[in-house]
């Protein structure tokens, strides 16, 4: 997940109590290339929003952190795949076990049933850097 250069939040909220905001503001705060999704909102935590992962300048290189609904994120993994999108994360809440089901039939790789970038993301980034 960490090896790509770019990243997207889907579900990213303007609210900063809402985990859209904080898993946006964590990638920031990491000094890491993140743009936000969101239906509506022009701008978040000083980045302009993308509506869809269709625009993506560069969906291939960029990993996703999914922090939708499960309804909504079914979608999200359709558009994944067939925009190239292998690096997906979905936050704790955004899947279930029809999601699971769908990211298989896909054939996504995927990190679910828990794991949460404002918990795990430290580790992982570290072991980024080092390989670096």
């Amino acid at each position: 997940i960490y090896q790509s250069p770019k990243f997207a939040v889907v579900g990213a909220s303007t609210s900063r109590a809402k985990y859209g905001n904080k898993v946006l503001r964590w990638y920031q705060a990491h000094k890491l290339n993140v743009v936000p999704l969101h239906p509506k909102e022009p701008e978040i935590e000083g980045i302009a929003t993308l509506t869809s992962l269709d625009q993506l300048v560069d969906p291939q290189l960029t990993s996703v952190s999914v922090i939708t609904p499960p309804s909504i994120t079914l979608q999200v993994l359709k558009d994944c795949q067939r925009l190239g999108i292998s690096k997906i994360w979905l936050q704790p809440g955004a899947e279930n076990k029809q999601v699971l089901d769908t990211a298989q039939e896909l054939d996504l790789k995927i990190i679910a049933g828990g794991p949460c970038i404002l918990v795990d993301g430290p580790s992982l980034l570290l072991r980024r850097n080092t390989k670096l």
